[in-house]
């Protein structure tokens, strides 16, 4: 089960049209990259829990035939909250079953996970990952033999007794359902794995050192590309510096350093330099010199001649104006920049209509 009705708000104004589940990770939804580690594991069924611009998702995945899986989908009138929105699939969930968050990029392996859980005969079995400052998670305490033994929510740096943190994946069984409500709002980790522990039921941690990235924010998700083209994560290796789509065409008289992804039918210029982590989608146009540094860029997006886009993140359909310069800006999708335009470091660019 993935939790994929996120209205996805620290995200915007990238997910101003598109679910946050969609977001483009290296030119395809973020999803699919879930997707295709669960089928690596043998996981076939997949129920997708929805309630923001659910049609993007079933537009793309259909029944899930394409991918060789079994796709259902499970629509919230109203947000009901990690716990609610397991509830709510309950009609698909009889035998043991994964819940994923719908913005946790990682590299699981689901058959050891799934392993350790029934070992344990747990419950519940919560994945584990370390982190550098605790203090913004939900820390997790475990005993010698994994045992979850306390939760704590964004802790004081001096109450923080670990560093591992609830990573947002779940291996639970059936009969946990019961204890919870149906129809209202209800969280899982604030609310039913507390209870759990009042009720001496087994819940465990299981500690894991694989990539692991929250990327709610466009900070984060900027940095999931730099770690993905930089072979931080397992599974994601690019032995070529530039990786270039079908149809597209790149100058010889271009200059690409470091890793560069571009999509389908893209045209870079003479004169334009990209320097690497860099990912351009489809159907993109690089006009002449202009330069590309760290940044994403998704699709049918103009880069105008001379302009300067660092460190910046680009959302579908765009003109950057010729001249113009972009330092850690975050644009949404339908949005010129005029010519010329200087904008201040970390801007924000909502599309007409879309408030902050």
């Amino acid at each position: 089960m993935i939790l994929a009705g996120g209205q996805g708000t620290r995200l915007r104004p990238l997910t101003c049209h598109t679910p946050k589940s969609m977001v483009p990770v290296i030119n395809i939804p973020f999803l699919e990259h879930v997707l295709n580690n669960l089928k690596a594991h043998g996981i076939k069924d997949v129920v997708f829990a929805q309630h923001h611009l659910p049609a993007a998702m079933s537009r793309y995945f259909g029944d899930g035939s394409r991918f060789g899986m079994k796709i259902q989908y499970v629509m919230e009138d109203t947000p009901l909250g990690t716990a609610g929105a397991i509830k709510n699939a309950e009609k698909y969930l009889h035998d043991t079953f994964f819940v994923l968050n719908g913005d946790i990029f990682q590299n699981r392996d689901f058959t050891q996970l799934l392993q350790f859980h029934r070992e344990h005969q747990a419950q519940v079995t919560i994945v584990l990952t370390p982190v550098n400052d605790p203090t913004m998670y939900g820390v997790v305490e475990t005993d010698e033999k994994g045992r979850v033994k306390r939760f704590t929510e964004k802790p004081k740096k001096e109450e923080a007794v670990t560093n591992m943190i609830n990573a947002g994946t779940y291996v639970m069984e059936p009969e946990v359902l019961k204890r919870i409500p149906a129809g209202v709002k209800v969280s899982i980790e604030r609310e039913t794995f507390p209870d759990m522990l009042v009720g001496g039921q087994a819940v465990f941690g299981y500690n894991s050192q694989n990539y692991w990235m929250d990327t709610g924010t466009p900070e984060k998700y900027l940095q999931l590309h730099r770690d993905l083209l930089e072979g931080k994560c397992d599974g994601y290796y690019f032995a070529k510096n530039i990786n270039i789509g079908t149809g597209s065409q790149i100058s010889d008289k271009s200059v690409a350093s470091g890793k560069v992804i571009v999509g389908d039918g893209t045209i870079v210029k003479p004169g334009a330099i990209l320097n690497g982590p860099v990912v351009i989608g489809s159907n993109c146009r690089i006009e002449k010199g202009a330069v590309i540094s760290d940044s994403v860029i998704w699709d049918n997006i103009q880069i105008g001649a001379s302009a300067e886009v660092l460190s910046s993140l680009i959302a579908d359909h765009c003109i950057i104006g010729a001249r113009s310069y972009l330092d850690g800006a975050v644009i949404g999708d339908h949005i010129n920049v005029p010519q010329n335009a200087r904008m201040a470091p970390n801007t924000r660019l909502f599309p007409e209509g879309e408030l902050p």
